[in-house]
C-alpha cells in the first residue's frame, strides 16, 4: 500500500471556520493529506475580531502531542497560535525528537488586529522555535517583529527574508507580501538563492485566515514529499485561488475559499 501523507497542526482553534485549526485541515482535507491536530488555546472568534480565549493547560497540549506521536506517522507538521512560554516548551521538547517537516507561521495578531501571542512569549518563540523551522512564514509585521527592521519595498523584504535565514537561523523564510500595495509577491530564500512568487491582489475583504491556509497548503505538499520551492509554489497557487473565490461571509473580513483551487482547475 502506497504510503498515506500525514499533516499535523498545533495551533488555536476559530469556530467560525476561516482560521486557526479548521482552516488547517480543510486545507490539509483539499490537497489529499490525512490532516491531524493539536489544539493550543480554543479561541471565541469570526469575521469581526476575537472575543474570548481560553488556554488549554500544558499537561493537556502535551499528552496531546504524545497521543499523535506515539501512535501516528507525521510527514510534516506547522504550528499557528502558541500563545504563551510554557506552550513553546513543551511544543519544543517535541520538535526536537522529530525528523518531520516544520513549518512555522509565527502567529502574532489576527486579522482583525486582535493580538493572539503574550509579549513575552515572542522572544522565546524567535530566539528557541524559529531555529527548528523548515520554513518560517512571516508577514511584514511578523517580519519586522523577527528582524528588528522596518519594511518598506519589494528590497526589505527579500533583506528580510535572508537576515531571518543567515542571522536567526531557520532553514528557509518565506516572507509574505500581502500587506503592502500593488500585486501580492512573496519571497523565499533557502539558504542559497532567493525565489519570487506573484499573484495579483484581488479586490476582496474576504482575507481571514490567508496565513494559515497558506502555511498549511506548503505542510500539506511536504508531506506529500515535494521539494520546498515546489511546496511553496502549488501553496502559492492554492491560496492565491482561496482569495480569488472568497466568501462574503459575516460582518467583518470574510473567509477565504477552501475549494477555490477546484473551481480554478474547472476553468482550465
Amino acid at each position: 500500500m502506497k504510503p498515506i501523507p500525514c499533516a499535523l497542526t498545533i495551533a488555536g482553534t476559530d469556530p467560525s471556520g476561516g482560521a486557526g485549526i479548521q482552516a488547517d485541515l480543510k486545507t490539509f482535507q483539499e490537497l489529499t493529506v490525512y490532516g491531524m491536530s493539536v489544539s493550543t488555546s480554543i479561541v471565541a472568534q469570526n469575521t469581526t475580531g476575537v472575543q474570548n480565549v481560553h488556554h488549554i493547560p500544558i499537561d493537556m497540549i502535551d499528552e496531546q502531542l504524545q497521543s499523535v506521536f506515539s501512535d501516528m506517522p507525521v510527514h510534516s507538521l506547522k504550528t499557528g497560535m502558541i500563545a504563551n512560554e510554557s506552550m513553546m516548551r513543551v511544543i519544543q521538547k517535541q520538535l526536537t525528537s522529530t525528523d518531520a517537516y516544520y513549518v512555522m507561521d509565527p502567529v502574532m495578531v489576527a486579522t482583525s488586529g486582535d493580538p493572539l501571542i503574550a509579549e513575552e512569549a515572542r522572544d522565546y518563540l524567535k530566539e528557541q522555535l524559529l531555529p527548528l523551522a523548515t520554513v518560517v512564514t512571516p508577514n511584514i509585521p511578523e517580519a519586522e517583529f523577527i528582524t528588528g527592521n522596518k519594511i518598506h519595498d519589494v528590497n526589505d523584504l527579500q533583506e528580510a527574508a535572508k537576515e531571518i535565514v543567515d542571522k536567526h537561523g531557520a532553514r528557509a523564510a518565506l516572507v509574505k507580501g500581502g500587506h503592502m500595495h500593488g500585486d501580492a509577491i512573496d519571497y523565499l530564500y533557502d539558504g542559497h538563492k532567493m525565489h519570487t512568487f506573484h499573484s495579483k491582489r484581488f479586490d476582496t475583504t474576504s482575507t481571514h485566515g490567508t496565513g494559515c491556509t497558506y502555511s498549511a497548503a506548503i505542510t500539506a505538499h511536504l508531506a506529500k514529499g515535494l521539494p520546498l520551492y515546489e511546496a511553496v509554489k502549488e501553496a502559492k497557487q492554492f491560496v492565491t485561488a482561496a482569495i480569488k473565490h472568497s466568501f462574503p461571509l459575516g460582518a467583518g473580513n470574510g473567509p477565504t475559499n477552501h475549494w477555490g483551487i477546484r473551481e480554478e482547475r474547472v476553468k482550465q
